[in-house]
């Protein structure tokens, strides 16, 4: 049986892009008879809110879309992850960092437009430095020591895929010198539950899927298959966003569409429907050649 999940992050109202990404994964859950978990991303309090939480979990509702077991929610579970550091740390796998993001900018070589990759800087530091410089209540972030190589797995969309994370990324933050939990290591975690076997998001994320089996690999955890749909783009090939126009459900609501109209809409978009008003139970029979 497939078990999925859905996690979106809670810092602005649910973009139509999401929207379908999660329409997909609950089709690619139900269409095997499987089930489906709402996971809440919300580390980052800076840019996350219960309003934002609340908007998005009615706006899901709205659209038909129900979940097994309760809601999880990743700020409630930071003591599970900072654990996972320190399981790194003592097993000589991550190591304190303590560039600034300027500092990291400048040593690190990236094409323009695109995140630095960290050089590996402090990775060499004497341990013995870095502890007093620590216990002197210096800002670090921890980094883990990303091994030279190709990580390799299949995805259900994509087929085959190779990528060498330490070119692509370097050494990856585990928790941020502000003391937030790194995303890639929360959701490593996470997705590497045992009610979790099947991971469906945007392909913008492809690259993260081999972050994350790294890191479930240095902690002896089982990675999901991974299946990456397409992003939403705008009529102008970039990424669905604000320019193009009324793009979140909320203002598809506001604008009078129905859930069936957005959900067929959505799921035609994928094949799955002549892309026609249609409630989403209609469409699971549908969805069987998306889960085989």
């Amino acid at each position: 049986m497939n078990r999925g999940r859905y996690a979106p992050t809670p810092s602005g109202d649910l973009q139509l892009g999401n929207a379908r990404t999660a329409t997909m994964a609950w089709l690619y859950a139900r269409a095997s008879g499987g089930k489906i978990v709402l996971r809440i991303d919300d580390l980052d309090l800076e840019r996350c809110s219960e309003e934002y939480e609340f908007r998005q979990i009615e706006d899901l509702a709205w659209l038909g879309l129900t979940w097994d077991g309760a809601l999880v929610r990743q700020s409630e579970r930071v003591e599970t992850y900072r654990a996972a550091a320190r399981q790194l740390v003592t097993a000589g796998l991550a190591y304190p960092c303590f560039c600034t993001p300027v500092e990291v900018r400048l040593a690190a070589s990236a094409p323009h437009g695109t995140d630095p990759i960290y050089p590996g800087t402090c990775r060499h530091l004497d341990p013995a430095q870095a502890a007093e410089r620590i216990a002197q209540g210096e800002r670090h972030a921890l980094r883990l020591a990303v091994p030279a190589g190709i990580e390799r797995f299949d995805d259900f969309v994509h087929g085959n895929v190779a990528i060498n994370v330490a070119e692509t990324a370097g050494d990856l933050v585990l928790i941020r010198s502000d003391d937030v939990i790194g995303y890639q290591l929360a959701c490593a975690i996470d997705d590497a539950q045992p009610d979790i076997t099947h991971v469906v998001r945007g392909d913008d994320l492809l690259a993260s899927a081999a972050f994350q089996r790294l890191l479930m690999r240095a902690l002896d955890l089982q990675p999901p298959s991974y299946g990456h749909v397409p992003i939403m783009l705008g009529d102008d090939g970039t990424r669905l966003a604000k320019r193009h126009g009324s793009n979140t459900l909320r203002e598809q609501r506001e604008l009078g569409a129905s859930p069936e109209d957005v959900i067929g809409m959505l799921a035609g978009m994928f094949m799955i429907g002549d892309g026609s008003p249609a409630d989403i139970a209609a469409l699971i029979p549908l969805a069987a050649g998306l889960a085989g």
